[in-house]
């Protein structure tokens, strides 16, 4: 049993978070350079652009000069729009170890301009949160829902039981591709390809249902 509860704090505590993790997981949060900050809004702020400064740089997660706090009530809503597309693969988000830590997140994607108003329908998934001043819990997303994402709106619901909710830091995982472009110009060639290609094409498929 004891020997348990010290491999369960080891691998929580150095494992590979200590050395080569960190740098790491600062990659997989790069997404915060595919926002279009300047398109960033966050309803329900204490002070106008604040919500933007939540997303930074991984080193910088834990700072506290930069962090937004929630104006009448507990509630916030940030509507992020990137600049391409996006697979979001988890989230963190991580506030003061007291009651104004966020408690409760809904996501939605792809609903630009969202408002407190549109916080009824139903969400692409939600989450209990736990209080993380650090900045070490993420809550993975469903993939399969977040695959394509141009726009994604958080909804901070509630707080542990304080007046105003208070934020220092949003981390986002997940890949990114470019604005669809390319795409354009790859159904151009495709369309323009040369008729021998589709003979091969017609007796190919016969493997390709296989997988």
């Amino acid at each position: 049993m004891s020997g348990h509860g010290h491999g369960h704090g080891h691998g929580h505590g150095c494992g590979c978070e200590g050395e080569h993790e960190p740098a790491e997981r600062g990659l997989e949060y790069g997404l915060y350079r595919r926002i279009d900050l300047e398109k960033v809004q966050c309803l329900n702020e204490s002070r106008d652009g604040d919500g933007k400064l939540v997303f930074k740089p991984w080193d910088q997660r834990n700072e506290r000069d930069k962090f937004v706090e929630s104006d009448a009530d507990e509630e916030l809503l940030f509507n992020i729009p990137f600049t391409g597309s996006v697979k979001l693969k988890g989230i963190i988000i991580s506030g003061e170890d007291n009651y104004s830590h966020p408690a409760e997140i809904r996501l939605y994607k792809n609903i630009p301009q969202m408002s407190f108003d549109d916080t009824g329908r139903e969400p692409e998934q939600a989450f209990r949160l736990n209080r993380d001043p650090l900045a070490e819990l993420e809550y993975p997303t469903k993939i399969a829902r977040f695959s394509n994402v141009q726009h994604l709106s958080i909804h901070i619901s509630k707080n542990f039981g304080a007046e105003n909710t208070r934020v220092y830091y949003i981390g986002l995982r997940g890949e990114y591709s470019e604005a669809h472009r390319h795409e354009v110009t790859i159904c151009n060639y495709e369309a323009a390809a040369n008729p021998a290609d589709h003979k091969v094409e017609s007796i190919i498929p016969q493997t390709n249902f296989i997988s």
